[in-house]
């Protein structure tokens, strides 16, 4: 049978209260070392680890909210809350982004003090303890088909490459010397760039759910060669596909023998609905219409 949005959401609930607690450790520990160490690369890298903070929250209500059942005014459950909370995400990741340009341009026309060598030690914590984060997260959201869950993953990745631009930049600084204190501003603008464009890759995916976009082509074509497995059915036609969270809800028309009775055409509707709920799991529920062949076939 089809995996549930339930079981999905619980377990995308784990990864991400492990992520909210990881990021919260690392944006105290980044916010410190910047402070202390004359580093506003780490400062704007604590920034978007205090974003990751508030977009897994949103991710965890999220979740929370798509994993309750349908109901009267929502029949078909509340899958797309995750949508939301991705989009939620990408604008929450603007806005940090458009902090740390604003401050960094700030930094860049002022003059300041060399970074501290040991904010380089903190940095490579970061970058290693967020790429495994990014694929632990990363792992679970493919597992489970959240979008949601994806954007998260991509989130701790865009923090570890905006870590891995601080270092570099407070490595120029720090061989530089003299002169070249403001390479560590200008990582962080980098990083502010990126932070943008990677919240462009978050909001894509999750505007094209909640307009319905189709699924994947492949997995298209699979659900159609399914349905066309079972016995009874002349053809395919009209697959429509509208993803609720980690679950897809399917809409289409299978033709039949004109000649079949309305029970005989009932039966082979059941049919193709249990084949494709047996072999898709991302598939939840499906919709079947069927239509009278009135040519001769099999």
């Amino acid at each position: 049978m089809g995996v549930t949005q339930n079981s999905g959401s619980t377990k995308g609930l784990k990864t991400t209260l492990v992520g909210i607690i990881a990021s919260a450790l690392l944006a105290l520990i980044k916010a410190l070392g910047g402070i202390f160490g004359n580093s506003y690369a780490l400062i704007a890298d604590a920034i978007e680890s205090a974003a990751d903070v508030f977009t897994s929250a949103m991710l965890w209500m999220g979740l929370k909210w798509s994993a309750k059942p349908p109901d009267e005014n929502h029949p078909y459950g509340h899958g797309k809350a995750e949508a939301l909370v991705a989009i939620g995400i990408s604008v929450a990741l603007m806005v940090a982004a458009g902090i740390i340009i604003r401050d960094s341009i700030f930094h860049i026309q002022r003059p300041h003090k060399t970074p501290a060598p040991f904010t380089l030690v903190i940095l490579v914590l970061v970058i290693l303890t967020k790429e495994l984060l990014y694929r632990y997260v990363i792992r679970t959201g493919a597992e489970i088909n959240s979008g949601a869950v994806k954007a998260d993953a991509f989130h701790h990745r865009s923090d570890a490459i905006t870590s891995a631009a601080a270092f570099v930049g407070i490595s120029i600084a720090l061989i530089g010397g003299e002169g070249f204190e403001v390479a560590d501003d200008y990582a962080a603008l980098l990083a502010g760039a990126f932070i943008i464009y990677n919240a462009y890759g978050i909001a894509r995916p999750a505007i094209g759910e909640l307009l319905d976009e189709e699924m994947d082509p492949e997995l298209h074509d699979q659900i159609k060669s399914y349905a066309s497995e079972v016995d009874g059915v002349r053809r395919i036609q009209q697959l429509r596909t509208r993803k609720m969270g980690t679950v897809y809800h399917i809409d289409l028309h299978v033709w039949v023998d004109a000649l079949l009775t309305v029970r005989e055409g009932h039966i082979i509707a059941h049919r193709v609905k249990d084949h494709i709920l047996e072999s898709v799991s991302q598939v939840q529920d499906v919709h079947i219409h069927i239509e009278p062949d009135s040519e001769p076939g099999n």
